[in-house]
């Protein structure tokens, strides 16, 4: 009798000891289970040009489907108004006034830098300006404890033969453009597989090549050399579903920047030939604005974006199958606002509602309808689904943001928030800018603060033709900025003015230096 219970006795507790043990390790499981991350940066694509945003003509139902499922960020901004600098802002945390990449730098000493056919015969010109090697991105961080990462798209942040490869800059995987410049076609001769070229089966079309002399451009014959074999946003994604599986099982993080939207007017005929049907025969445009004509340019718009629209939804059934959908954080945002070349058009789609489109006021310039953008964030469980977050915010915030969902310190010298109380509906616990901070080289020289409702904006610093200007809007008031209220709160400049003091360094890069800027005439006035 007393060896029966003695028996029934440790039989017990051994089924205690497992059952406190199989909790442990499932608690362990719990707390250690990192999310999935995947960032997609759309290129040049505008504020409203997401049916979450206010498209009216553009269909995007998948992306809708993460904002219906997610948040919308409707105070989101890049840090610069084009490719490079906004990029490395993103994946650095930094703003203009710390960064080493503060413009698109070609880095035209190597020679003919803009011949498309004669990079392809030397590989030395394509890229941009390399940037430092110690340089810390956010999938050096992400790698650090213990990310398989992978990015996928346009790089623009070095070029070939230079340690400034996506590489040696935290990534395991790298496909894509490495060379902006190669990105002005989407049936390019060659992409970027880690650090060795991924030929295509394309011809050797330059972007800017015309209509062949004589052709009638209201035949869809006469634009067949421009819509080639492999179609690089495709062969891109497929690469990301390879990703995908190959990591699975693992925690992993996929940077997508996909070209699209951005110049040239090329995209899959089926979308091309459903828009066409949707808005009727357009006038062809002919080439006269850069890139490649295109017979009917913005049924072509539209459709570039549908299909990467397309191509979104395929991702998140993909992560559904897997059944990793629910422990995976997927951003969707863009990289600057609307373009104005290339035979696009958006000031019809509006494409930057409420905020202006036309030149000028888009992408390149410090405007909102240049550097505001829509962003979308989506993760089961922990977004509320159909939320919507008014936070000012930026590019810069990405980095702090997921050190602090994969708790890492913030160690390195960088310039954003963390927005993930935001994310996690915990807004009493989020911390807020002071100040957003712009400073842009190009198209005339630029630079911009937004403190609150207030927006500062300085333009024509380099331009030996025009004036400088300065400009206050107030954003609650006037969201157009058409009501330049510099001359009625000079207390504001004043703020502004310390602002940029304090967080202006002087570019290492001639090519971004504002002579205006760096001698100090702007805030001595």
């Amino acid at each position: 009798m007393k060896s029966s219970i003695f028996r029934f006795t440790i039989a017990g507790l051994t089924i205690l000891i497992l059952f406190s043990c199989k909790r442990d390790i499932s608690s362990t499981k719990e707390v250690n289970l990192k999310p999935n991350i995947i960032y997609i940066l759309a290129d040049d694509l505008g504020y409203a040009e997401l049916g979450a945003f206010g498209q009216e003509k553009i269909e995007t139902p998948n992306i809708d489907a993460l904002s219906k499922n997610g948040m919308r960020f409707t105070q989101h901004y890049t840090g610069a108004p084009v490719c490079a600098p906004a990029r490395y802002n993103l994946l650095t945390g930094k703003h203009a006034g710390h960064a080493y990449v503060r413009g698109n730098d070609e880095w035209r000493e190597r020679g003919e830098v803009w011949d498309y056919r004669a990079m392809i015969l030397d590989s030395v010109l394509e890229g941009q300006r390399p940037i430092p090697l110690n340089t810390v991105t956010i999938a050096n961080k992400l790698k650090e404890v213990g990310y398989n990462t992978g990015m996928v798209g346009k790089w623009g942040l070095g070029a070939p033969h230079t340690k400034s490869l996506p590489n040696n800059f935290g990534f395991d995987y790298f496909f894509g453009f490495n060379c902006q410049r190669q990105a002005h076609t989407y049936y390019p001769v060659h992409l970027y597989e880690n650090k060795v070229r991924f030929h295509l089966n394309n011809d050797t079309i330059a972007p800017n090549t015309k209509l062949d002399k004589g052709a009638d451009p209201n035949d869809p014959k006469s634009y067949a050399k421009y819509n080639l074999n492999d179609y690089a946003s495709e062969i891109m994604f497929n690469k990301i579903t390879e990703f995908v599986d190959d990591n699975k099982n693992e925690p992993f993080f996929m940077y997508w920047a996909d070209p699209i939207p951005h110049a040239a007017l090329q995209a899959p005929k089926r979308w091309v030939d459903y828009y066409t049907k949707k808005f009727g025969e357009e006038e062809p445009y002919l080439g006269n604005r850069g890139y490649f004509p295109a017979k009917n340019p913005r049924a072509t718009y539209a459709a570039m974006v549908s299909y990467l629209d397309e191509n979104v939804g395929k991702l998140v059934a993909q992560l559904k199958k897997e059944g990793i959908y629910d422990n995976t954080l997927i951003i969707f945002t863009s990289d600057n606002g609307p373009t104005f070349n290339g035979g696009t058009d958006s000031p019809w789609f509006d494409s930057a509602k409420p905020f202006r489109s036309e030149y000028g006021y888009g992408k390149g310039h410090l405007y909102e309808g240049g550097i505001r953008i829509p962003m979308i964030a989506s993760w089961p469980g922990k977004i509320d689904a159909g939320s919507e977050s008014d936070l000012i915010s930026a590019h810069y915030d990405v980095m702090a943001t997921l050190l602090e969902i994969t708790e890492q310190k913030q160690t390195e010298n960088t310039d954003g928030i963390s927005f993930l109380p935001t994310l996690l509906g915990e807004n009493d616990k989020q911390k807020k800018h002071d100040f957003l901070f712009w400073e842009f080289p190009e198209y005339g020289g630029q630079v911009a603060i937004r403190m609150g409702e207030w927006k500062v904006i300085r333009r024509n610093l380099k331009d030996k033709k025009a004036e400088p200007t300065l400009e206050l809007y107030n954003l609650n008031r006037d969201i157009r900025e058409e009501n330049n209220v510099a001359d009625k709160h000079p207390d504001i400049l004043e703020k502004a003015a310390k602002i940029f003091e304090t967080e202006h360094t002087n570019a290492e890069v001639d090519r971004f230096r504002i002579p205006l800027v760096e001698s100090g005439l702007l805030t001595n006035e």
